[in-house]
C-alpha cells in the first residue's frame, strides 16, 4: 500500500456498478485511494445514489444546459479542478469529451471500455463479438484522448467466449471482470504516486 491515499474522481451517467467496485475494494483496504466527488451528466443516474449511501459528495452537470461540446467540457474541467484529484476515473460515463479537457488532464483520465481494444470501439461490442464470432473478449482500462476509445491501454482483462454466451450473459460475464480490474488499476496508480 502507498502511504497517502490518492484523490479520484470518478465521472459516471448510470448505474455506477464499476463505481460500486471502487468503493468496496475502498473500503476493504485493496485500494489506496479517496472518492473526492462523483460527477455524472444524468441527474437519473444510479451512481450518484450509490456515491450518496456511501457518503461521497455528488455534483450534477447535464450537458444539454450547455450550447456547445467546448462550453460543457470547460465547465466540468473547474467542476473536476475543485477537488485537485490526481486521477480521474470514467465509470460509464457516456460523453465524448473534447481536446482541451483531455489535454488539462493527460495522463490523470482513465476510463473502462468493454472490448480488447483496439478491437470494438464505441458501443456494442457484446453485439460485435457475437457477429464476429469471436473466441475471446475482454474489457481495457486506458487513457482518454480525443478520439474514442483510442487511448494507450493501460491493463485489459479476458474471457473465453462460450459457444452459448448471448450479449446478456456477455455483458454480465465481462462486468464481473471490470470490477476487478478497475480497482487494480487505481491501485496501481496509487502505487506508482507513493
Amino acid at each position: 500500500m502507498s502511504k497517502h491515499p490518492i484523490n479520484v474522481v470518478v465521472l459516471i451517467s448510470g448505474n455506477g456498478s464499476n463505481l460500486q467496485a471502487m468503493i468496496d475494494n475502498i473500503n476493504a483496504g485493496h485500494v489506496d485511494a479517496t472518492i473526492s466527488c462523483v460527477i455524472s451528466n444524468n441527474a437519473d443516474a444510479y451512481g450518484l445514489a450509490r456515491a450518496q449511501h456511501a457518503n461521497i459528495p455528488t455534483a450534477m452537470l447535464n450537458h444539454k444546459d450547455y450550447t456547445d461540446r467546448a462550453s460543457y467540457d470547460n465547465a466540468l474541467t473547474k467542476l473536476i479542478d475543485g477537488y485537485q484529484p490526481d486521477l480521474v476515473a470514467l465509470a460509464g460515463f457516456m460523453r465524448i469529451l473534447g481536446d482541451d479537457i483531455v489535454d488539462h488532464f493527460k495522463n490523470r483520465m482513465i476510463n473502462i471500455h468493454p472490448s480488447l481494444l483496439p478491437k470494438y470501439r464505441g458501443l456494442h461490442t457484446h453485439e460485435q463479438v457475437i457477429a464476429n464470432g469471436d473466441k475471446e473478449h475482454g474489457c481495457s482500462i486506458h487513457f482518454v484522448t480525443s478520439e474514442l476509445d483510442s487511448g494507450p491501454v493501460i491493463k485489459q482483462a479476458k474471457l473465453t467466449v462460450s459457444p452459448d454466451d448471448t450479449v446478456e450473459s456477455l455483458k454480465q460475464r465481462i462486468h464481473q471482470l471490470e470490477h476487478k480490474l478497475y480497482p487494480e488499476v487505481i491501485q496501481w496508480f496509487a502505487e506508482q504516486q507513493s
